[in-house]
């Protein structure tokens, strides 16, 4: 016999992951303008796109609950227009740079920032400079996108796994908390919304150690203080307005005990489901064996959940979990969509699984699987200057130590089986969950009944109307 060709042996052995390679997050240099507002510079050789952005400590969390979806209609207005431009001559300004100006909110921050190549960064700044300093908030174009928010949220209503989230975070989060509603505002508040709500929105005091300029890229032959300290030196945080800050909003549980909520969706095939609770922020000092713990459970391929209810029982295409880490707790929830037929034994088997990773700790295998993943794919996310410029801000906004970048990949390796059973046990609460199903009442309602998970509420919604919005 023939010894076996090394070439077709080979070919039949599984790769295997191979060792992370070391990674340094670039230095990054800090100062203060004359103005007091915090600059943040750095320097990447061989990157000539220039990313900056300007972090204000402005969140959808910090709006008043009767101007839902503010926030994040005032960002995207920002672009659509100054004192001086209107959203054409603005485009049109800054592709003549080879620019590309943006701004977008979310709970936490309003971030204003231009993209450019590097030998043209200051006139970028001075455009950029003008959009925060003196923005129009045109009511055509505050109209206009107002009324494409509406048509967004009346798509949601037929979208079965937005419709999903929007239950699920109404029961985590007690009635008034910021955080029970979508970042971008219900029907309600957002029909309200017009260009003077905007202006203050936009002009809404924070905390000013939270906002921040952060540049990135080749910086090499730029004087970049010389460049900035004219146009935002006297930048004050917040002062396109007057209204004082009302203070840390409040975020509260909504649950005292698991409750079951079913939004009927007449003769669906699919039910999509959530299953979670209230959970951490992002400055939760174990922060590092929760991330691991909830790649163990449903953030990997290979995760817990879906080998469950993917690979072995085959109830769904994909099944997760996961901790949304804010400013304040955010939602910590599990989420799957399954044939209606597999409803209640896929939330059977999903329960299980929280149940079980707070009572068997991981396996080295499954240990290796998420630390090397995570350190693995770290650095992946820097390659270029927009992303390394997003994890600078995102240490101001959250309040994180400078050095939070470099001790990651450390502190993810360093975390053991014992920390993650630590943090299953102390972060999952499996005696109060919110479970959400969006699908067919008629189809899984009794099972569902009997099934005995928690107290059972059935939403029957009337079904939108063509035009409505």
């Amino acid at each position: 016999m023939n010894a076996q060709d090394p070439v077709e042996a080979a070919l039949g052995v599984r790769p295997v992951p191979g060792t992370p390679r070391p990674f340094t997050f670039p230095a990054a240099a800090r100062s203060r303008l004359s103005g007091g507002l915090a600059l943040v510079t750095v320097h990447l050789p061989g990157r000539p796109l220039v990313s900056a952005s300007l972090y204000l400590p402005n969140g959808a969390v910090d709006e008043p609950a009767d101007e839902g979806g503010a926030t994040v209609l005032t960002a995207r207005a920002l672009t659509e227009g100054t004192l001086h431009r209107d959203a054409v001559a603005l485009t049109e300004a800054a592709e003549r740079l080879g620019a590309s100006l943006r701004a977008e909110a979310g709970w936490d921050a309003t971030v204003v920032g231009v993209d450019v190549p590097a030998e043209r960064l200051g006139p970028a700044l001075e455009l950029l400079a003008e959009l925060v300093r003196e923005p129009a908030f045109p009511e055509r174009e505050v109209e206009r996108l107002r009324d494409q928010r509406l048509n967004d949220l009346l798509q949601a209503k037929v979208d079965p796994a937005r419709r999903a989230e929007e239950a699920f975070i109404e029961t985590i989060y007690a009635a008034g908390t910021p955080y029970a509603r979508v970042a971008g505002g219900r029907r309600e508040t957002v029909e309200t919304l017009d260009a003077d709500i905007l202006r203050r929105a936009y002009g809404r005091q924070g905390d000013p150690d939270r906002a921040v300029l952060i540049i990135g890229g080749d910086l090499g032959d730029l004087d970049v203080a010389g460049l900035v300290e004219p146009l935002f030196g006297d930048l004050a945080v917040a002062e396109a307005g007057s209204g004082a800050s009302a203070g840390p909003p409040i975020v509260e549980d909504g649950l005292d005990r698991t409750r079951v909520r079913l939004v009927h969706r007449p003769g669906a095939v699919q039910s999509e489901l959530r299953v979670g609770h209230l959970g951490l922020s992002r400055r939760s000092p174990d922060y590092h064996a929760v991330t691991v713990m909830a790649m163990i459970l449903g953030g990997l391929f290979n995760s817990r959940l879906n080998m469950k209810l993917r690979e072995e029982k085959g109830y769904t295409y994909g099944a997760g979990a996961g901790f949304d880490f804010r400013r304040f707790a955010g939602p910590f929830s599990a989420r799957a969509a399954v044939n209606t037929d597999a409803t209640i034994p896929a939330l059977t088997d999903l329960m299980a699984e929280l149940r079980r990773i707070r009572e068997v700790a991981p396996s080295d295998a499954e240990m290796r699987a998420a630390r090397d993943y995570l350190v693995g794919v770290f650095p992946l996310r820097f390659e270029t200057p927009g992303p390394i410029v997003a994890a600078l801000g995102g240490l101001v906004t959250f309040g994180l130590p400078a050095d939070e970048l470099d001790r990651y990949r450390p502190a993810i390796d360093a975390v053991t089986a014992a920390d993650v059973l630590a943090a299953a046990r102390s972060h999952l609460r499996v005696e109060r969950l919110a479970v959400i199903v969006v699908g067919d009442a008629d189809a899984v309602g009794a099972d569902l009944e009997k099934a005995g998970l928690g107290d059972v509420e059935v939403v029957r919604e009337a079904e939108p109307v063509a035009g409505e919005a």
